[in-house]
């Protein structure tokens, strides 16, 4: 049948399936087709050599090309949270699996999914309290007074360990301190706003205040205020630590895959775990 010889219904069918089919995965991130690769309308030739990994990752995430405040300031939060050791359990995962016969990817995955409320959240839970601090504010309360009914409700909450301050390890974060350093300097550059900042060592000195004694802010508290300055939303605290840590996470995956080493589990060989369970005993007669 040619195309004169077709109705106009038919004509009209072809394109919404044809407009449906290119609508079931739409997108604004990528543009391609034979021969053209462009991220938000920008090609890829001419990206490439020209911005940065943290500008593209800006560039997806938030749909334009950062400044290069922007850029400098999401690249240092970036790196300084790329690894903490194998005393955090991704990195102990990840250096385990790659043990067990598994490719890189594998041992990464593995490693990315304990990421979680407790172990990778804390980032974006205090982006949370940070925002809820700073609306506070916009209603008219005062810093420390938003501050204080912010703790307040958090402890209402049921809430124990305040995400993004205090540290196990620690007894002050060596990473947390120069972050904000960083975010003093680029607010006076007027790059960012230094609110958050504000809002973090506020926070600190009510939790003093509170318990007598100081909890410095850790690195996730740290990089919550830099992505906090930097407008991110809050759930992407956690997916940019995913990131910073996919680093790390490789970097330990690799070394360990070279070890030789088959079958490494969380403790030596020679050191069995504790049993707690009830003494030997008979396994009962079948009636």
């Amino acid at each position: 049948m040619s195309e004169s010889d077709m109705s106009e219904s038919d004509m009209s069918g072809k394109q919404n399936e044809a407009a449906r089919e290119a609508a079931w995965w739409a997108t604004e991130i990528i543009e391609m087709e034979p021969g053209v690769i462009r991220y938000r309308g920008y090609p890829i030739e001419e990206l490439i050599g020209r911005i940065s990994f943290a500008q593209m990752i800006w560039l997806l995430l938030r749909g334009e090309l950062p400044t290069k405040e922007q850029a400098e300031l999401l690249d240092i939060a970036l790196m300084s949270a790329v690894d903490h050791g194998p005393q955090a359990p991704s990195i102990a995962i990840a250096r385990m699996a790659a043990t067990c016969g598994v490719g890189l990817n594998n041992a990464m995955a593995s490693a990315v999914n304990v990421l979680g409320d407790v172990h990778g959240g804390a980032g974006e839970q205090a982006m949370t309290f940070y925002r809820a601090v700073a609306a506070r504010g916009d209603a008219g309360a005062g810093r420390e007074d938003a501050v204080e009914a912010e703790l307040a409700a958090f402890k209402a909450a049921g809430g124990k360990y305040l995400p993004g301050f205090g540290h196990r390890f620690h007894p002050i974060d060596p990473r947390a301190p120069r972050l904000l350093e960083v975010v003093d300097v680029y607010a006076k550059k007027e790059a960012v706003s230094g609110r958050f900042a504000a809002i973090g060592r506020c926070i600190e000195d009510r939790l003093a205040a509170r318990k007598g004694k100081r909890i410095p802010m850790n690195i996730d508290g740290a990089t919550a205020v830099i992505y906090a300055e930097l407008g991110f939303p809050a759930p992407l605290a956690r997916g940019l630590f995913c990131l910073s840590r996919s680093v790390g996470i490789l970097a330990h995956a690799w070394e360990e895959s070279q070890s030789g080493l088959r079958n490494k589990g969380p403790i030596p060989r020679e050191r069995l775990w504790r049993y707690d369970g009830p003494a030997r005993r008979p396994v009962p007669e079948a009636d």
